[in-house]
């Protein structure tokens, strides 16, 4: 009888232990990687997402070289993958990088990704003919 509490404190501080990781990108392979940045975006309230994924794949395109990579990512939470997506992005801008030229700042940058995605969001919607057209080319079947 004397076990049984104990085993639930272990039990119960190990669980605790294994939740308090779930703010922070898993990055033991490529994989988990993206399934966890995928995870803490969806947590992220709207005006920090874009940021976030541009500053997750301005790391990315950074570090070429998947460990080097993954080490850089592991372990880190999403405020501290923006912090070195803006690292990155002076780094660059400040050695001329051909891709940063139009922009004056990381704040210019990411309003134009955020407009350009919402745009795509709000996209006009298929012609009837189209959608038809999709119906017509779907392979889900109905039993």
């Amino acid at each position: 009888m004397k076990k049984l509490p104990a085993l639930l404190l272990i039990l119960s501080c190990s669980t605790l232990i294994a939740c308090g990781k779930g703010q922070q990108i898993n990055g033991h392979n490529a994989s988990t990687a993206y399934r966890s940045v995928k995870a803490l975006k969806n947590r992220l309230p709207a005006e920090s997402r874009i940021e976030f994924e541009v500053s997750f794949w301005t790391i990315r395109d950074a570090k070429k070289d998947d460990k080097e990579f993954l080490e850089a990512v592991d372990g880190k939470t999403p405020e501290e993958i923006i912090l070195l997506g803006k690292e990155i992005y002076q780094e660059r801008k400040t050695a001329g990088f051909k891709g940063y030229e139009q922009y004056s700042s990381w704040e210019q940058m990411i309003t134009k990704f955020g407009k350009e995605r919402n745009e795509q969001e709000n996209k006009i919607p298929k012609s009837k003919e189209q959608q038809n057209l999709d119906k017509a080319n779907d392979v889900l079947y109905k039993l």
